[in-house]
């Protein structure tokens, strides 16, 4: 295997699970020392023992201000500094703006967006020349999905904050790409509270919207942020790199 990423230090938020599970397997693989996170400890735990090696696993809540400060305290005193930085954890809330309530708005917007701007502010110190850091977007910030509301604000921010932070960064030679999925098959299904019964029907009706008549899969999205974490995109900044079978452009 090449080992693009031998001996970087790379950190996943949202590790635990779908794209972040994927890509610590992934990144791993290609030499990197992981640290994941998550919200819960018993799914942090479980998952850093699946990808087995020197991955390192720390319960921290994206959503969370005083947990994200501990976090990078956490990593800074273990003698580690960042070569990559993937914010990919996210929550969804689906369902008819008139349905939503200051609950679901506030819990979205803390995580998707106030909590992936401090993860930044607060890593930056820890950043290494020329590292990478790549926050995962959405297609939904580019399309009119229905029941989408607020989860697709919270993206069209994150994508904004990836122009701007990569101008912000560029002095200290850090590159900032969006990653934007498409329709993905991951645990996340379950977890905005879709009925199990109702799993198969959906996952059915994104594939006919999509023009290869299929899902992604976790380790297609995991493929395409290895790509921005490594050199070989050294000369790419700023970037929504859309993954999503052809989604929004067919």
């Amino acid at each position: 295997m090449s080992q693009r990423l031998k001996e970087k230090v790379a950190v996943i938020t949202g590790g635990n699970s779908g794209i972040g599970l994927a890509s610590a397997k992934l990144f791993q693989d290609e030499g990197a020392r992981v640290i994941i996170t998550g919200r819960r400890k018993d799914a942090v735990e479980a998952a850093t023992k699946e990808i087995g090696g020197t991955c390192k696993g720390i319960v921290s809540d994206t959503g969370n201000l005083n947990e994200i400060v501990h976090l990078y305290e956490q990593i800074q005193q273990s003698g580690f500094r960042i070569d990559v930085l993937f914010l990919n954890a996210g929550i969804a809330i689906f369902g008819p703006f008139d349905t939503m309530d200051e609950t679901a708005f506030d819990a979205m917007v803390n995580v998707n967006f106030k909590g992936l701007f401090f993860n930044v502010q607060k890593a930056a110190p820890l950043l290494n020349e020329g590292a990478s850091v790549i926050i995962n977007s959405s297609i939904a910030d580019q399309k009119g999905f229905p029941n989408t509301n607020i989860y697709a604000a919270t993206k069209a921010a994150v994508r904004s904050l990836a122009r701007t932070l990569s101008t912000e960064l560029l002095e200290k030679n850090v590159r900032v790409n969006s990653l934007a999925p498409g329709p993905i098959d991951t645990p996340i299904f379950g977890k905005v509270g879709v009925p199990a019964e109702a799993v198969p029907e959906m996952k059915e009706s994104f594939a006919g919207q999509n023009p290869m008549k299929r899902m992604g899969s976790p380790d297609e999205i995991a493929k395409a942020a290895l790509f921005l974490a490594s050199d070989d995109s050294s000369y790419i900044t700023g970037i929504d790199l859309t993954v999503d079978g052809g989604m929004t452009q067919l």
